[in-house]
């Protein structure tokens, strides 16, 4: 029986993802991304899910990357398809139609690094570490480090931490907008649940279509991505949702969502 290192629990309508390897840093092995990617798919037909919070067992490591024992396997030929697999594993994560939270508790390097940036915000702890060192190994990134990094911090940073295997810190990371938060030692799940909270009380249509019209719009020119806009516009004003919220506003009360 193939060994359990990726847990769920629901609670008030949150998924708590929790990567539990803890002697191997939460290190991302094949059986671990193959239990993070069937875990998402029973997500996805859980309605009763609003929103979802990713995070690392114990305090010291969210992911400290991807299982380098498992690397001896990889030829140049077969790279291609053994990085694939888990590209489209945090696609399928990064395109999730609810809101999903990194909650960093400790190191997250490489691959664990790339999982936070699919995710839409990241709630880092005060001792969290944040780094590309493959480049050390002789490698690059290849779970979407050289294409996410650059999306959310620009270029030139990316390439510093990238070409020169940097480090950061949780305030370095809030400084170049890596992080969005940061939350003392052991606290970056009860912040995520904080936040996640707050989001679930807004209207569930209009976050679906913000985040679609966001994630697929910086892939598009500006003209496109405004009229993907307006599109998702069209969809949240054909809502029940649309009225309460102007109601509610009228009336100077609290909105009642209800998704639909």
């Amino acid at each position: 029986m193939e060994k359990k290192f990726v847990f769920c629990q629901i609670e008030e309508g949150i998924a708590i993802v929790t990567i539990d390897n803890q002697p191997a840093l939460n290190a991302l092995n094949g059986p671990t991304l193959t239990q993070l990617d069937q875990i998402f798919d029973d997500l996805a037909k859980n309605e009763a899910v609003k929103g979802i919070i990713i995070t690392g067992g114990g305090e010291k490591s969210f992911v400290a990357g991807a299982d380098i024992s498992e690397f001896n396997q990889v030829t140049g030929d077969t790279a291609p398809s053994f990085m694939g697999r888990g590209q489209r594993i945090f696609d399928k994560i990064e395109s999730f139609d609810r809101p999903v939270i990194a909650a960093i508790n400790g190191f997250a390097l490489g691959g664990g690094n790339e999982l936070a940036m699919c995710c839409d915000i990241r709630i880092a702890a005060e001792n969290a570490i944040f780094g590309q060192p493959e480049i050390s190994l002789g490698i690059i990134p290849g779970y979407g480090g050289t294409q996410r990094l650059p999306r959310l911090i620009g270029p030139g940073k990316a390439k510093e931490i990238i070409f020169a295997d940097e480090r950061l810190n949780a305030q370095e990371a809030l400084r170049i907008g890596l992080v969005q938060r940061i939350a003392p030692k052991g606290q970056a799940v009860a912040e995520a649940k904080k936040l996640l909270k707050k989001i679930m009380s807004k209207g569930p249509v209009a976050v679906k279509m913000a985040k679609k019209a966001i994630n697929e719009g910086l892939g598009m020119s500006l003209r496109k991505g405004l009229d993907l806009e307006a599109q998702c516009q069209g969809v949240c004003f054909g809502t029940e949702d649309k009225d309460e919220g102007a109601k509610a506003f009228l009336e100077k009360r609290p909105a009642n969502f209800k998704g639909k």
